[in-house]
């Protein structure tokens, strides 16, 4: 396994598991910096809510939570979630006070579309972080070479309320297909995919992630060339009639030993919190991110696509005040 792997799953042991599975609503026991727009925390505890065990939410998630907890009077645990869309659901209900989002997902909640119809979600950027890839895989005995192909295959579609979910969704419509009626769909956690993968219960699965997502890596060492990774981007003209967060990029074939390089699905993710999130709290995560950028890349590589330069692109989600103090804009 590779050293960032370890000590990814090192510092998550550490500080995420603590709350994996549940939520917290913000505990601050100062708080008066945090609404005067200083750029300084207030003391108190808050949660991240991040995504699948397996995937990069939850490495870089648990590494920021560990960075929070060092460097300010906050102290933060991340927690273990299905991912995207229940992560603003619960980030609006209060049971956590910072969560990973896609940013079609996050569009989609500002407003009140997709999974959020007619109720449009009072959420706020911090920034926006690395790009996500989405990640296609089939069996090569499968007869998959297309989207359009898995007509009647067995996918993972990934977990129930994820942006992998949302992101598999609309793949199969833009290829004409009723994710419904037309696929066998699996709503199953990275893990799960994985084993079904390697244990030839699942032809297909659907991933959208940071490069590289280790239990992607475990599935394409495993099986080696009984699996292929596929290019899905000549959707993506469909894709951005529905959201123009969808953008061309490449998975190098080095990534995940493969022949070639390959086309992908890019979409970027965004941090979010609450609209009542403290200005001085929000300014000063803000910073953290990118002055503890090192930290982050060394929990996982996929942090590097971490750009401050980019991160006040975050629309249609509003950036909040205080990223705007800590980004000078």
């Amino acid at each position: 396994m590779r050293s960032w792997v370890v000590r990814a799953a090192v510092g998550v042991l550490a500080v995420g598991l603590l709350a994996s599975g549940c939520g917290g609503k913000r505990t601050p026991t100062g708080g008066a910096s945090g609404e005067t727009g200083a750029c300084e925390a207030s003391a108190g505890r808050i949660t991240i809510a991040t995504g699948n065990s397996g995937g990069v939410y939850y490495v870089v998630g648990g590494a920021l939570a560990k960075l929070v907890s060092d460097s300010t009077p906050l102290k933060a645990t991340a927690a273990e979630t299905g991912a995207s869309v229940q992560n603003v659901k619960q980030l609006v209900a209060g049971d956590y006070d910072v969560a990973f989002s896609l940013a079609d997902t996050a569009a989609d909640a500002v407003r009140g579309t997709g999974g959020f119809e007619g109720q449009p979600q009072k959420v706020s950027a911090l920034t926006r972080l690395y790009p996500n890839y989405t990640q296609v895989l089939v069996r090569a005995d499968s007869g998959i070479s297309s989207i359009a192909d898995m007509r009647g295959k067995r996918i993972s579609t990934g977990s129930p309320g994820s942006g992998t979910e949302v992101i598999a969704h609309r793949l199969l419509e833009a290829a004409g297909l009723d994710p419904d009626a037309d696929v066998q769909a699996q709503r199953l956690d990275l893990a799960k995919t994985a084993d079904g993968m390697k244990d030839g219960n699942l032809d297909g699965l659907v991933w959208s992630g940071g490069l590289p997502t280790a239990q992607i890596t475990d599935i394409t060492t495993s099986l080696g060339d009984r699996v292929k990774v596929l290019d899905v981007t000549d959707l993506l003209d469909e894709l951005k009639q529905v959201s123009p967060v969808y953008d061309r990029g490449v998975i190098p074939a080095a990534t995940y030993k493969q022949p070639a390089d390959v086309g992908a699905v890019v979409v970027p993710n965004v941090l979010l919190v609450r609209e009542d999130f403290p200005r001085g709290d929000a300014c000063a995560l803000t910073e953290l991110i990118f002055s503890g950028k090192p930290q982050l890349e060394a929990a996982h590589p996929a942090a590097r696509g971490i750009d401050r330069a980019l991160a006040a692109q975050t629309d249609p989600v509003p950036l909040h005040p205080g990223s705007r103090d800590a980004l000078g804009g």
